[in-house]
């Protein structure tokens, strides 16, 4: 979707060795929080990311959906489809469309090659990781992962269009997001894009993604969501 040519450094099966490690080590340190599967706020969090899903073409794998409890403003999904999504981030999202821009954003990021050229850097120069550590950070995994980030941004206005997700919700949510940030927020030494220029991007892209809204037949998808969300059922 972005025409960029990508150096692919690590193979499926060792992806999915690695993130079944991760899986296990994020589901170990957070396993008194996290929220039942049946409760509402996990319900609410599958729903929105099923449509998301459907919309990117990525019903293959074997999605799982676990809510934390935990006022970190935060969400994130592993390789293979395990999502997480932070109680903190869902007042900030504050409804549908808002979790949507969250959750579009987070199916698109990866940071592999970078980690894998930190570790290389790490034995080669500075078994110590203090040298290298500055070198990566600010050299070449901050800015990586911002142009990752920002592709993911783009790309999740338009899954989230197709998916019938108002993508004008994406701004204010991010504008919320940065309404919570506090002091002066430094691009550069960040791993994200500071929260005003994720507004400012989204607004360059917003004529494409309302195009791409609709034309995907929202108006009836958003009624047959309507009529779910006055269901007692939906009520969280």
């Amino acid at each position: 979707m972005t025409g960029r040519r990508r150096f692919m450094d690590v193979s499926l099966k060792q992806e999915e060795s690695m993130a079944k490690e991760a899986y296990k080590q994020v589901m170990r340190q957070y396993q008194h929080q996290m929220l039942p599967a049946n409760h509402a706020y996990t319900l609410y969090v599958k729903r929105v990311a099923a449509r998301i899903i459907k919309a990117a073409g990525m019903e293959n794998l074997d999605w799982e959906f676990h809510v934390i409890n935990s006022n970190e403003k935060n969400a994130f999904v592993l390789p293979g489809g395990k999502v997480f999504v932070f109680t903190g981030i869902l007042p900030i999202a504050e409804n549908e469309n808002g979790l949507a821009t969250v959750l579009g954003h987070e199916i698109l990021s990866f940071t592999k090659v970078a980690l894998f050229l930190g570790v290389m850097l790490s034995v080669i120069f500075d078994p110590s990781y203090s040298v290298q550590r500055i070198v990566m950070d600010l050299g070449m995994m901050l800015p990586f992962s911002r142009k990752c980030e920002t592709e993911a941004d783009k790309i999740g206005l338009q899954l989230m269009a197709q998916a019938c997700f108002d993508p004008r919700e994406s701004t204010r949510m991010w504008t919320r997001m940065s309404d919570t940030e506090r002091g002066i927020s430094l691009a550069f030494l960040n791993t994200h894009p500071a929260s005003k220029d994720r507004v400012t991007n989204l607004e360059k892209w917003m004529p494409e993604a309302m195009d791409t809204w609709n034309r995907s037949d929202c108006a009836t998808t958003n009624a047959y969501a309507d009529m779910f969300n006055r269901a007692k059922l939906a009520y969280w």
